[in-house]
């Protein structure tokens, strides 16, 4: 059964989004019930994968999923409405270690993943197959079809995300970051082909250091995007300083950059044409505008399918405009300019205050 609309766009432009889970599946929704959706597509981060219970787990990608099939646990933001726990709590009878919360249904998701996993199935197909299944439309890319895992480092040394967010809820002090097994991965031809064929790239209001830097760092990718003839603009998920949920405000603070809009524009200089910010952050729009080439003060707050929409129409709005009155991507300009690919060490990241504006560094 197919749940999403299949409303014609008005123009036709191919919107592809480079997404995590809770934040960006909120960006994800506001296009998908759009007026846009039948030309909209989605780049979701994998480095959250973990196993747990001898299952393959892909949060950020399920998350996704479930929110596309209007199946998501709205109260939590991630995981199936409608759940029960009685596999979990019979684990945890059995002396299993349950602290990731993985419901009944969403077990059958792991289960599916993991047998076809362990076919030689190609992720990338697995994760189109589960997405077909729940009546979801719109394609969910992975980067890479590699096991990528996302480990942050603490006094008592590295550990995966996962446990750091969910066993730990982010209370060890964060020391630095690194993907596991990013060098040897390699970008899905899916992914390669959305971004060549995007007239529109939207990066999600998701972490900037644990939900996008994981796709940006597969090879290939980023330079694919550095290329892209697309107008590229991103969401910041940082308001007035703060992130709506998540830890993306302190990470930000760990990786070198400032934890508000300035340190998201810093983040991904030289590859965006546009920020769009809130408008509680206008006193920071002359900060801004020396750093992106367009900046967009909007309503970024999403709690309803309503407002979703609104924010991805608007997006949508200014990048037609911005057509309209001519841009050169920002890639491009950077190429034309002589400048080299800004990239980010993540490895050995130091606190930095308020001021601070790092000078790019080589990559993991």
């Amino acid at each position: 059964m197919n749940l999403q609309p299949t409303i014609k766009a008005q123009k036709s432009s191919n919107i592809l989004l480079l997404s995590g889970g809770v934040g960006g599946a909120k960006m994800a929704e506001g296009f998908a019930f759009s007026q846009y959706a039948e030309q909209f597509s989605i780049i979701g981060n994998v480095g959250d994968d973990q196993e747990f219970h001898g299952l393959w787990v892909s949060p950020d990608i399920d998350t996704l999923t479930y929110t596309l099939a209007d199946e998501i646990d709205k109260e939590k933001g991630w995981g199936l409405k409608e759940e029960s726990n009685r596999v979990l709590d019979q684990l945890k009878k059995l002396g299993s270690d349950t602290w990731m919360y993985l419901g009944d249904k969403d077990f059958a998701t792991h289960i599916y993943r993991t047998e076809q996993r362990k076919k030689g199935v190609r992720p990338s197909e697995i994760a189109s197959n589960i997405a077909r299944s729940l009546g979801v439309n719109t394609p969910i890319i992975l980067p890479t079809d590699d096991a990528i895992h996302n480990q942050v480092k603490t006094e008592d040394g590295w550990i995966d995300f996962q446990d750091y967010f969910v066993k730990h809820g982010c209370k060890p002090e964060l020391l630095g970051f690194n993907i596991t097994a990013i060098e040897d991965a390699t970008a899905t031809p899916e992914a390669l082909k959305a971004i060549a064929e995007a007239d529109l790239i939207v990066i999600a209001p998701s972490n900037p250091i644990v939900s996008i830097h994981p796709i940006l760092s597969v090879p290939g990718i980023r330079d694919a995007l550095e290329k892209a003839s697309a107008f590229k603009v991103a969401v910041s998920p940082l308001i007035n300083g703060k992130t709506v949920k998540g830890p993306a405000d302190s990470m930000m603070k760990v990786a070198g950059y400032r934890s508000d809009v300035v340190g998201v524009a810093d983040f991904y200089q030289g590859l965006i044409d546009g920020l769009v910010v809130d408008k509680q952050d206008l006193s920071v729009l002359p900060e801004l505008s020396q750093r992106v080439e367009h900046v967009f003060p909007l309503d970024t707050l999403m709690f309803q399918r309503q407002e979703k929409i609104a924010l991805a129409e608007a997006i949508v709005g200014l990048y037609q405009d911005a057509k309209a009155t001519g841009y050169r991507a920002a890639g491009a300009q950077a190429q034309a300019a002589g400048v080299q690919e800004s990239t980010l060490d993540l490895t050995s990241a130091t606190q930095a205050d308020s001021s601070h504006k790092p000078k790019p560094e080589p990559v993991l």
